[in-house]
């Protein structure tokens, strides 16, 4: 009986030990793919503050013209400069890195995500990559705008660039909210909260368009 046990422990032991190499691989790439996520999520919330920042300036740089042609050369000349820093400097690195790493992610061979985009599984997955995918054409008009303002031609007013500055926030929640709740709401109510802010959004940009127009007057 003695023996018989011993035999089991050095079976038991001898089982661990061939077991260790493939959890040490399974616990490296399980880090890998949480540091690919943490620096995805680092650059996404970057990218956002440079989307969130840049019409500002914009709307800034449209408003400086209303300015006597002193002051307007002036203020344009500073908000040029400022915003070739924040579009070059963060927004746009933090808009491939954004991609790189979003990308390492969703095929990692840990997790797979790729494999589920079409299944029922992964729909929140699949109308969360319409979002980003979105998200990077409201990108690229931001950085058209950014091109015509550095030329000196201002086609939008104050006002549409207000509205306009809005939509990176109606992304954020659409997305955050993709992430955080994926199956748990359905798709009908998820559209009708996100109408539902863009009603609220839109309501808060008029009431702020009205009370400035009052002071001004």
């Amino acid at each position: 009986m003695f023996c018989h046990a011993f035999k089991n422990d050095r079976t038991i032991n001898f089982i661990n030990l061939l077991r260790q190499p493939f959890t040490s691989v399974v616990s490296r790439l399980t880090a890998m793919y949480l540091y690919l996520k943490a620096l995805h999520i680092i650059f996404v919330v970057t990218w956002f503050a440079g989307m969130f920042y840049m019409p500002r300036l914009f709307i800034y740089n449209t408003e400086a013209g209303e300015k006597d042609e002193a002051a307007k050369n002036i203020l344009r000349r500073q908000f040029i400069v400022m915003m070739k820093r924040l579009w070059y400097g963060i927004t746009w690195p933090s808009a491939v890195l954004t991609l790189v790493f979003g990308s390492s992610v969703l095929f990692s061979d840990q997790f797979q995500w790729y494999k589920i985009i079409f299944q029922p599984e992964g729909r929140w997955l699949l109308i969360k990559l319409i979002f980003v995918l979105l998200l990077y054409l409201y990108f690229f008009s931001l950085h058209k705008i950014f091109l015509q303002q550095v030329k000196g031609i201002f086609k939008y007013s104050s006002q549409q660039l207000r509205i306009w500055n809005e939509a990176a926030i109606i992304f954020l929640v659409a997305i955050v909210m993709l992430v955080s709740v994926k199956d748990s709401i359905s798709f009908l109510w998820g559209l009708a909260g996100l109408i539902a802010f863009v009603i609220m959004l839109m309501s808060a940009i008029k009431i702020y368009k009205n009370i400035r127009n009052k002071n001004r007057n």
